[in-house]
């Protein structure tokens, strides 16, 4: 199947990672801007620390992505679920060397032209508990890690980002003011936390913007306002799709992650198939996202992409929910006008240090058919499958 050789050809270099040396986690590590500005995927003054130099390296040492159009126009995005690094996970942060903190599956975010992912957790040392039955937090150390590991733009639109009040969400946003990596879906106002972060990879204007339609006290109690910090709210749905549309008038390939579904359903609930049909009439690309710990169905709602679910990927602990452990890195191939013309993915299973370790051979075959299956419920045609 084509399908099956795109994966595998991303499963070898993903192995090749694998072979450059042990994934030692090292010793633990206690936990401790408005919108990003748009920024071409070049080297522009100014940028933030780990952006490409003339030398093609980051800051960081991490080899930079290249920026030259392709001869087809076309750019790769790759998208990953929910991070944490908390509990069994929390010892990533004093990994070295540090791209390797997403372990070896972080190659397929690497390669990618763009890769997108979702940090569910406060960045904060301060701060009482929200009152809810779990709280996270970390420290800004993780948006470093992120970057070093080939990610390029953090949500954090989500149920846990202001896990830690008042205090933890100030120091939330001072992270992301100085923070390596684009962070979006959270601001000092709604203007912020809707903003879409807007740069040019390979010649190809892309803006990404992120929202949480989880129902829950986060929502409710701190949803950005005009005058009030929080994160962006899928649950006001003109907004959200005031905001693609925006997005759209400034990119012509736009992508949203929201945070949507309902924890261990491996099917859309009626919330997300409205607002993905919304988002894709605004004109989104792809409408993507996860919170369900446990993957949901992808595929292809006329034009746009629709991930419903990506699962757990870096996790900071164990779940009763069936296949939560179940993972990967999609990639999509997008023209320069945004259309979708592959898919990939890369499958991937959380092993017992919450580290998603790629899966190849008969698991794979496995994986790739288990997700694939997933599509019956969400309504979805197959996308297009990448060439290679």
């Amino acid at each position: 199947m084509r399908r099956a050789a795109a994966a595998v050809a991303l499963l070898i270099g993903l192995t090749a990672v694998a072979a450059c040396g042990p994934d030692d986690p090292g010793p633990g590590s206690a936990a401790e801007s408005t919108a990003p500005q748009a920024a071409p995927s070049g080297a522009p003054a100014g940028a933030p620390a780990g952006s490409p130099s003339a030398s093609g390296t980051t800051s960081a040492g991490r080899t930079a992505k290249p920026t030259a159009p392709r001869p087809d126009g076309t750019i790769t995005v790759a998208f990953a679920g929910d991070v944490h690094f908390e509990g069994r996970t929390e010892a990533r942060l004093a990994v070295q060397p540090p791209e390797r903190a997403l372990g070896p599956i972080s190659g397929a975010l690497a390669d990618a032209d763009l890769s997108v992912l979702n940090l569910e957790t406060a960045i904060t040392g301060r701060g009482a508990p929200e009152p809810k039955l779990y709280t996270f937090r970390t420290s800004p150390k993780a948006l470093g890690l992120l970057r070093d590991s080939g990610v390029d733009v953090v949500s954090m639109a989500n149920n846990h980002a202001v896990d830690f009040g008042a205090d933890g969400l100030a120091d939330t946003l001072a992270a992301k003011d100085s923070s390596p990596i684009p962070v979006i879906g959270v601001g000092r106002t709604a203007k912020d936390a809707y903003a879409p972060y807007v740069t040019t990879v390979r010649g190809v204007k892309v803006a990404v913007v992120a929202a949480s339609q989880i129902e829950d006290l986060t929502n409710q109690k701190w949803r950005a306002g005009a005058d009030k910090p929080g994160i962006a709210s899928a649950l006001d749905v003109p907004a959200l799709v005031k905001a693609v549309e925006t997005a759209k008038q400034q990119a012509p390939v736009v992508l949203v992650y929201l945070h949507w579904g309902e924890e261990g359903k491996a099917c859309p609930t009626g919330a997300q198939t409205t607002i993905a049909k919304k988002l894709a009439a605004a004109g989104a690309t792809a409408v993507v996202g996860t919170h369900a710990h446990t993957m949901v169905g992808s595929g292809m709602l006329g034009n746009t992409y629709v991930g419903y679910g990506f699962g757990n990927f870096l996790w900071y602990g164990t779940s009763n929910y069936p296949f939560s452990n179940e993972t990967g890195v999609t990639t999509l191939t997008l023209t320069r006008d945004g259309k979708v013309t592959g898919e990939a993915f890369a499958p991937a299973a959380i092993d017992d240090k919450g580290i998603p370790q790629p899966v190849t051979g008969a698991a794979a075959d496995a994986a790739l058919k288990r997700r694939d299956g997933l599509r019956g419920c969400a309504g979805l045609a197959p996308a297009p499958a990448a060439s290679h």
